[in-house]
């Protein structure tokens, strides 16, 4: 079995590999150190939580112990597509290279330029970036990258999908073209391949697993939702999120929780702490600060449940998690294999449950397409019905008796409006063949006894549409409602 002191590295970075309690490198390590420390381009691919951060630093590290920086004109740079893979990488190169003389400075976004700037102008051997904050770097004239020997992208897959094409083949067009340059990645897109036969030269590739699996190590698992209620969707998704937390009891020590949208991330945490659960939410719309904040809390174990959006999907290095449960099924499917390599790291056992409703169907067989693994099916915590904020929804019946339902309470407005037509209509009214039968005296008097106050005015209108009070002759083709005073102006006429 091969060692790390099989692999060649300088003495220094062994003995701190031994300080920090390795011996044995992982696959990806024994596969891509020996051709990066010969000065070979590298294209390594290998599930998430494998090692791959400590397969680029320890051969760095390695070959930067001799020499010395320039003011503004690094030695090495690492592309990362998150500030807190960033961070993270640098903290590994913090353990690495504490018994060599190498200095580093770390560019992302939410920090001060005034303090970037004082690192790079003292020269540093490590950069450590984010492709959009080291071009601000290089538009302001802060930085040259002409002396880079060797270039490393972190989660070459993730760049692309995040949209830092353009970024990345601007960037490798600043540095030499005789630099080394190593990529890394969990998943290896077909689209990737334009890159790599573009800026890598004859590279050794290194695939110690199949593109896009899963680790034997994880517990997978899947929960079929489908709400009772459109209006109630959410609320009732919540409410099974909780009581998945709560079925596996006291194996759940800590857990991230991994929404689509970012507004979906605080919604969670804001429920899950209203029911008493410690949970703190991560996105990218956060401060820097408070996301590291929230980061190290749930290292330390101040945080239990970590809900976050993809940003905390990628390379983070949270060995402890025991639990990932996915709220939503992811939009993209390689993201999946990210999120669950969150737990069941370096050997550990983990457990991977999700979320699915009947919308997320496309985007469920484009991860079990990618896994190639059927994902086991759970049962409901909840049963057939899911509770919502305040409690078990119950039975349609149930429901009915504490709270009325929309469809009630139109039923009982209809009710009031036809107690009031009823009210109006108290007075019998005689049916139509009756009354037309009726003499047409006796239907107007009738008539003036059931107008009331008006019957004054209508009986000069009824006189005049009769014409027989005046005992002159009714004017034909006018009809029997004919106005009082057009009757009379035919009157007249008629008399003279």
């Amino acid at each position: 079995m091969t060692k790390f002191s099989d692999l060649s590295l300088n003495p220094k970075v062994l003995k701190a590999v031994e300080e920090a309690g390795y011996e044995t490198p992982t696959p990806i390590q024994a596969g891509a150190i020996p051709p990066a420390l010969e000065g070979r381009d590298v294209l390594g691919i290998a599930q998430t939580g494998t090692g791959k951060t400590a397969s680029f630093t320890l051969p760095m590290i390695t070959a930067l112990a001799r020499g010395r920086a320039r003011a503004r004109m690094p030695r090495s740079l690492v592309l990362c597509p998150t500030r807190e893979l960033a961070a993270q990488v640098a903290e590994n190169f913090d353990v690495y290279a504490k018994n060599v003389k190498l200095t580093k400075a770390l560019l992302i976004g939410g920090v001060s330029f005034k303090e970037q700037d004082a690192l790079i102008d003292r020269g540093v051997d490590v950069l450590i970036a984010t492709p959009g904050r080291l071009l601000d770097h290089f538009e302001r004239g802060k930085l040259l990258l002409t002396g880079v020997q060797i270039m490393v992208v972190d989660e070459a897959d993730r760049m692309l999908d995040m949209g830092f094409i353009p970024d990345i083949e601007r960037i490798f067009g600043l540095v030499p073209f005789t630099r080394q340059t190593l990529f890394f990645s969990a998943t290896m897109a077909p689209e990737i391949e334009r890159i790599t036969n573009t800026f890598l030269s004859n590279p050794a590739r290194i695939e110690v697993s199949r593109q896009a699996t899963t680790s034997d190590t994880i517990t997978q698992g899947m929960v079929k939702f489908k709400p009772k209620r459109r209006d109630s969707a959410a609320t009732e998704k919540r409410a099974l999120l909780r009581a998945m937390i709560d079925a596996e009891g006291e194996a759940c020590t800590n857990a991230i929780i991994f929404c689509n949208r970012k507004t979906d991330v605080d919604i969670t945490a804001k429920s899950l702490q209203k029911y008493g659960y410690n949970a703190q939410p991560i996105h990218g719309d956060l401060d820097q600060s408070k996301r590291m904040e929230v980061l190290q809390g749930f290292r330390d174990g101040t945080i239990r449940f970590l809900c976050a959006s993809d940003v905390a999907a990628r390379g983070l290095d949270i060995p402890n998690v025991s639990h990932v449960f996915n709220y939503d099924v992811p939009s993209h499917a390689e993201d999946y294999v990210h999120r669950i390599g969150r737990t069941g790291r370096a050997g550990r056992k983990g457990h991977a449950v999700m979320i699915c409703e009947p919308r997320d169907e496309k985007n469920l067989e484009a991860v079990l397409r990618l896994i190639e693994k059927e994902i086991p099916l759970l049962a409901n915590p909840l049963g057939d019905a899911p509770a919502s904020d305040d409690g078990d929804r119950g039975s349609k019946s149930e429901r009915s008796d504490k709270k009325p339902s929309r469809s009630r309470k139109s039923s009982e407005r209809s009710d009031k409006l036809e107690a009031k037509a009823e009210t109006k209509a108290e007075a019998p009214k005689a049916p139509k063949d009756e009354v037309a039968d009726q003499p047409r005296e006796e239907r107007s008097s009738r008539s003036r006894s059931d107008r009331g106050d008006r019957g004054d005015r209508n009986d000069r209108r009824d006189r005049g549409s009769r014409g027989g009070d005046r005992g002159g002759n009714t004017p034909t083709g006018m009809g029997d409602h004919l106005p009082g005073f057009i009757a009379k102006s035919f009157e007249e006429r008629m008399s003279d």
